[in-house]
């Protein structure tokens, strides 16, 4: 997942997939849970990664990848990939895939994003810009609709979903994508301090964040981090670290359903201590996370960041907060 020096430039910005599936034969309740390991490794592969770990829950089932994550429940379908990854690769695959292996013939709904890279030169063609991506997407989905929220000439942040109602159970996301870290936290996060997944989790207090999950962890040789915590109905926390100096980031991504979102971005940020931070809230009008836009200014105000840009946008049945805030150079 890292590079293997501090000198070498490694894209730990990811990008993320979100899909959810439907079928006009439920009576034959189609489950993604039955496709075998062995498809979504062949999958994988056409993305330029690998299965390092599966974790599993009653709810869902959770991979450690090469490059970050996939989840997998019923009825939706998670792949978060870093580097030079070609995720948008494995959609058609993945829709025959589901197709002929569980039933579902329809896409209810699907979710794009990602961070502007740091580097967009070194990416695949399709990924080098999110034109391209959405020129892709819109070549598999007719009714496709492209956000770009922050300042474009500076950092932001991309979306691609479908313009219809989507999802209708709680549904909710909370992402907090985080860069300029702290050397001495980083640190954590290299084989020279740290022997294993296991004990990196403890030192940096990961395992305090979301108690009581169950944790898949991995730490890269000689550096780099992910890890998976999976917790009742099909709830997940998953975080990825890229250390070094000259590239430091790191994402933190759950669905736990909060009220309020204050307190567990400030869990966050005191464990990473990162100079820079992209926020985002996804809730649809069903999730109890539905109005926790409206008390994220307060914590930022109170605490040791400065906000630097706020948006709020209204889907059919999402809600958006999009959050850009930094630590103050002293």
């Amino acid at each position: 997942m890292a590079a293997s020096s501090e000198s070498t430039f490694f894209e730990g910005t990811e990008k993320l997939l979100e899909v959810w599936f439907s079928s006009t034969k439920e009576s034959e309740k189609p489950d993604l849970r039955t496709v075998e390991m062995s498809e979504w490794k062949k999958l994988m592969k056409l993305v330029n990664c690998e299965i390092i770990s599966q974790a599993v829950t009653e709810d869902m089932d959770a991979y450690v990848l090469s490059e970050s994550s996939m989840f997998v429940t019923e009825r939706r379908f998670i792949l978060k990939t870093c580097g030079t990854t070609t995720l948008l690769n494995a959609i058609e695959p993945l829709l025959k895939l589901v197709k002929e292996k569980c039933g579902f013939d329809s896409v209810a709904d699907i979710f794009y994003s990602r961070k502007n890279f740091m580097q967009p030169d070194l990416q695949h063609h399709i990924h080098r810009s999110f034109e391209n991506e959405v020129v892709h997407l819109d070549s598999m989905f007719k009714n496709g609709a492209a956000y770009s929220l922050g300042r474009i000439n500076k950092d932001c942040w991309y979306l691609y979903t479908l313009d219809e109602v989507g999802v209708s159970q709680p549904d909710q996301t909370v992402e907090l994508l985080m860069w300029d870290l702290c050397p001495k936290k980083m640190k954590i996060f290299t084989k020279e301090v740290s022997k294993d997944g296991k004990e990196a989790t403890h030192r940096s207090g990961i395992d305090k964040i979301i108690p009581g999950a169950k944790i898949d962890d991995f730490l890269f040789d000689p550096c780099g981090y992910s890890m998976n915590g999976l917790m009742p109905e099909g709830k997940y926390i998953t975080i990825h670290v890229t250390p070094e100096p000259n590239c430091s980031y790191v994402s933190f991504e759950s669905n736990v359903p909060q009220e309020s979102y204050n307190e567990l971005v400030m869990k966050v940020l005191e464990t990473f201590n990162p100079g820079k931070v992209l926020m985002t809230i996804f809730a649809n009008k069903e999730s109890i996370a539905s109005q926790s836009h409206k008390d994220l200014d307060a914590v930022l105000d109170e605490g040791q960041y400065s906000r630097v840009d706020h948006q709020f946008c209204m889907f059919k049945n999402y809600n958006l907060t999009y959050t850009y805030f930094t630590r103050p150079v002293i």
